[in-house]
């Protein structure tokens, strides 16, 4: 039986570009960057290092000649915020393209895109 989500895996076309705009703009950290020599490389970012689910960063091309039937789609990601109002401010002067904040059944919700316009949710909890 699954008990937890452990990591997503999100597929880029430069991991240390979007690794910066996770750690930088987010306020992300690298829990673990693995490079198995023959061209497998990977990022572990997470929101700390205790973290239980964390975000692996692969490189595209690389996953696409490895496993060609793959989806390499951005996964749809909802992260939650004590401050919706803050992050979207704070997002917006670090430059981050974040659309405007809608009223949900379920809560308060805006997005955001990384610099490969990757987009993801945040939700007020």
């Amino acid at each position: 039986m699954i008990n937890k989500i452990g990591q997503i895996m999100v597929y880029v076309n430069d991991q240390d570009a979007i690794a910066k705009f996770w750690t930088e703009k987010l306020g992300f950290i690298i829990k673990a960057e693995e490079d198995n020599g023959q061209g497998m490389r990977w990022i572990e970012i997470a929101t700390s290092i205790d973290s239980e689910t964390s975000i692996v960063l692969h490189n595209k091309e690389f996953v696409a000649k490895m496993s060609p039937g793959l989806h390499l789609g951005t996964p749809s990601l909802m992260f939650y915020s004590d401050n919706l109002e803050e992050l979207r401010s704070d997002l917006s002067k670090k430059n981050v393209v974040v659309g405007e904040i809608v009223n949900m059944p379920s809560g308060k919700v805006f997005n955001f895109a990384d610099d490969e316009e990757n987009y993801f949710a945040v939700m007020e909890k």
